[in-house]
């Protein structure tokens, strides 16, 4: 999890856009989080697959979290 300017503060995973497994680009829309009210947009970091979902939907994470993996393809 990025700190995403919110130091400390958790977060609750509203909804996953991308399945496990699923391929991904760079930039795509990945996961959507909710903040203090506002929904924030995660994006894949890399382009590849979405291996693994560490956290599922309503679950609470805080910054520095790891909710899942990435496969890069070169």
């Amino acid at each position: 999890m990025p700190e995403c300017g919110v130091i400390g503060m958790s977060m609750r995973v509203s909804l996953w856009l991308v399945p496990e497994g699923a391929d991904v680009l760079e930039g795509d829309r990945v996961v959507e989080l909710l903040v203090g009210g506002a929904t924030i947009d995660l994006e894949a970091p890399v382009a590849g697959r979405l291996m693994t979902q560490f956290v599922d939907e309503d679950d609470v994470v805080t910054p520095g979290t790891v909710i899942a993996e990435f496969e890069a393809v070169p």
